[in-house]
């Protein structure tokens, strides 16, 4: 399985097919509302902005981590346009950890080693679906280790 072959619901229920992003890098982030990261919605949009000919960003809401996504799809996508003015993709929500974590997120540790251990962790995946990165928390999305890469 590759990225590639993934398919999942945007945040609106709609069937979004990754193969959509072949030949385009793409960052992977678990999103939550409540949370303090949750300012680096302005810096995912602004990545997305500034970087969207070269980047997809694609938001997960999880409430894995203190329960800071409680909201529901529809609630997400109202917080994440009126405070921060979210147009990147975003998906309906999903696990991101534990047994019931989603398949993209057990590919993800599978290719990186790596699993979410609190929310706006990123992986970057290039244009043929090799995951480039793990980033933490702390790492911001406009940071050159990110950006460099791009």
């Amino acid at each position: 399985m590759s990225f590639h072959d993934f398919k999942m619901a945007g945040i609106d229920g709609k069937a979004i097919d990754f193969s959509v992003y072949k030949g385009k890098k793409v960052l992977i982030v678990n999103v939550a509302s409540q949370c303090g990261y949750t300012p680096q919605y302005e810096d995912l949009q602004m990545l997305h902005q500034q970087y969207g000919n070269k980047v997809a960003v694609l938001g997960f809401p999880a409430n894995n981590f203190g329960g800071q996504e409680p909201g529901t799809n529809n609630e997400i996508a109202q917080f994440c346009e009126a405070n921060y003015g979210v147009s990147f993709q975003m998906f309906e929500k999903i696990s991101v950890k534990g047994s019931d974590r989603h398949d993209l997120y057990a590919w993800l540790e599978e290719q990186t080693g790596q699993s979410p251990n609190w929310n706006f962790c990123k992986y970057l995946v290039d244009e043929t679906g090799k995951v480039l990165g793990f980033y933490p928390s702390s790492t911001n999305p406009l940071e050159e280790v990110i950006t460099d890469q791009l």
